[in-house]
């Protein structure tokens, strides 16, 4: 498969590249070109501030890759605030540069500055509908997973196939296709406010390291991922998307995140392996939105303290409103989510049993700013080799302001 995808980015190039030479007309002067790089390159961004205390009945029950301020004595928490560098600097040329000021380094540190995204898109056509991504993004995975969360409805991605990949991103090279009219559709969802994933291409094939963004290749063998997703738009302008997806590869569970005594595999490498199906239908008024995975990874088993090869599966279900009045929009939601499975990116791979319910509103009296009001009903099993028997109950009320610029 890396082959077939190694020769796929040659021929590819070489297509570009013979179509390049076969130019004889002098090609009119576009509006990047007229400019100088910088002048094309724009800026905006997101924060988000939390509050996770209000009518919380467990301190100990907690999410490490949902929120590191959920649990324990947190209070109020800058969740993320990230600035956007972004634009054209040739007219085949796209740079996306993205670091998060607000960065956690473990439960007591926060506020680190660390680059979530960094990449290039190259496009191989005047159209743009052929393109490779080289850098660090996201990885084609999930509809949730590309949705960014400054338009996500719930505060946290699902745990089923938000463990795929943490924080969603990784090191690699990453080629879209979709038609014009499709890229366009996607970027109308964002700027209507639907909720979109973004553009990701209707087809997207990736190669990348596996052990996730801002962290070192440990086994010199890539993942590789394919997607294919979809968006369906009726005559009553209502828009459907769906799509599969599917990655492969090793993943290495290294030392650095393993208790004292934990038995793992002599080379610390366990096949990491998922498939996915999204279904979209996009808020005009309602919406529903609807992910399962299933697959096999590592995970930590407290009866041999053994981190394990095992079977994972998990999904959500989320139905939603778009209420607008006036100039204000109002969405209200309702995600029931459940994970059985290892969480590769945990100590010793924590193993879980996951079903919580959400039900919480969304207001926007401007587009500056969002509101968002998260009861949680929470139900969670997460062991690892320090807590081998844990299983924490809880609701709590999550709140949450975000500030567009």
């Amino acid at each position: 498969m890396k082959k077939i995808i190694f020769s796929l980015v040659m021929l590819l190039f070489m297509a570009i590249t013979a179509q390049s030479q076969s130019v004889t007309e002098t090609p009119k002067t576009s509006a990047v070109s007229s400019k100088k790089w910088f002048e094309t390159i724009s800026l905006r961004g997101y924060m988000q501030v939390r509050y996770n205390k209000l009518l919380e009945t467990n301190s100990d029950l907690g999410c490490e890759q949902c929120d590191k301020s959920w649990g324990g004595n947190n209070s109020f928490f800058v969740r993320r605030g990230r600035l956007v560098f972004s634009g054209n600097v040739h007219d085949r040329v796209y740079i996306y540069i993205q670091p998060d000021f607000a960065s956690s380094a473990s439960t007591t540190s926060n506020n680190f500055l660390q680059i979530r995204d960094a990449y290039a898109d190259i496009s191989l056509d005047a159209k743009k509908e052929f393109r490779f991504r080289i850098g660090q993004s996201k990885v084609p995975y999930g509809f949730e997973n590309m949705q960014s969360s400054q338009n996500r409805l719930t505060l946290d991605r699902n745990d089923a196939l938000n463990s795929a990949v943490a924080n969603e991103r990784d090191l690699g090279v990453m080629f879209y296709w979709a038609p014009k009219e499709k890229r366009e559709l996607f970027s109308n969802l964002i700027r209507d406010g639907l909720k979109g994933s973004g553009d990701y291409g209707v087809v997207g094939l990736g190669i990348y390291n596996g052990q996730t963004a801002n962290r070192v290749e440990a086994n010199n063998n890539q993942h590789i991922v394919g997607r294919v997703s979809y968006p369906f738009e009726f005559k009553n302008g209502q828009v459907l998307e769906a799509g599969i997806q599917g990655y492969t590869g090793k993943y290495v569970v290294q030392s650095i995140s393993t208790s004292k005594n934990v038995i793992v595999k002599p080379n610390g490498e366990y096949l990491d392996q998922r498939a996915a199906a999204s279904f979209v239908l996009y808020p005009k008024p309602f919406g529903l939105q609807a992910e399962y995975n299933i697959g096999t990874g590592p995970e930590y088993n407290p009866a041999n303290n053994t981190i394990e090869q095992k079977k994972l599966h998990g999904g959500y279900m989320q139905a939603f409103y778009n209420i607008k009045v006036d100039q204000q929009v109002v969405l209200p939601f309702v995600k029931y989510q459940m994970y059985r499975g290892g969480k590769k990116h945990e100590l010793d791979a924590r193993s879980y049993s996951v079903n919580d319910l959400e039900i919480g509103l969304e207001w926007q009296p401007f587009k500056n700013l969002e509101i968002v009001a998260d009861y949680t009903i929470s139900s969670r099993r997460y062991e690892d080799a320090v807590k081998p028997i844990n299983v924490q109950q809880g609701n709590l009320l999550r709140l949450q302001l975000q500030i567009n610029f």
